[in-house]
């Protein structure tokens, strides 16, 4: 699992550098949306992902990875959301909104490898089309929680089900650049 924890690492490097810098383009603008908007561009990434494992032709010249990445920092920026709640003008600095990244990606990696743990890396052995197809039922499944305003009868809460997009997503991305070398 020591390659796991230093891929996954090197994953959300990527992730991270990317969010520092749309950050110092942006600012924090990102603070004015709302969950279902966050989680409806999560839905489109993961869609376009799923459209470029299924068709042909491409006609815009960006890939599978760009778009995971997308996800994985759209669902941190929800995280965050989650916890700080939505504003009508941006309100973090770039250090605070790294600091609450980190923190964030933190809990997720420890979730990810106490499954790792208990279910033996069996992402592994998955496709990159299946995770992308677990990503899209977390879509849906965040969705329906939001349409019924929060309230679940026996379901884990929103927050986990974007911790497991990310760690899919990341599990994906380390399966492409695995399948790029």
């Amino acid at each position: 699992m020591a390659d796991t924890s230093k891929q996954y690492n090197a994953i959300i490097e990527t992730c991270r550098a990317l969010f520092i810098n749309k950050m110092k383009d942006y600012g924090s603008a990102w603070r004015i949306l709302r969950l279902p908007s966050l989680t409806d561009q999560i839905f489109i990434k993961a869609q376009r992902i799923r459209g470029l494992q299924q068709n042909k032709e491409q006609r815009v010249d960006e890939g599978q990875v760009s778009e995971f990445i997308g996800i994985i920092n759209y669902s941190i920026m929800a995280l965050i959301q989650l916890e700080k709640g939505v504003v009508e003008q941006p309100d973090l600095a770039l250090e605070e909104a790294v600091q609450m990244y980190d923190e964030h990606v933190a809990v997720t990696k420890q979730l990810m490898l106490d499954k790792n743990h208990d279910y033996g890396e069996a992402w592994r052995d998955m496709r990159v089309s299946s995770l992308t197809d677990l990503i899209l039922q977390k879509l849906l499944r965040v969705k329906q929680i939001e349409d019924n305003q929060g309230k679940t009868l026996v379901s884990e809460g929103i927050d986990a089900n974007y911790q497991d997009m990310i760690n899919y997503a990341v599990f994906a991305m380390i399966h492409l650049e695995i399948d790029v070398k």
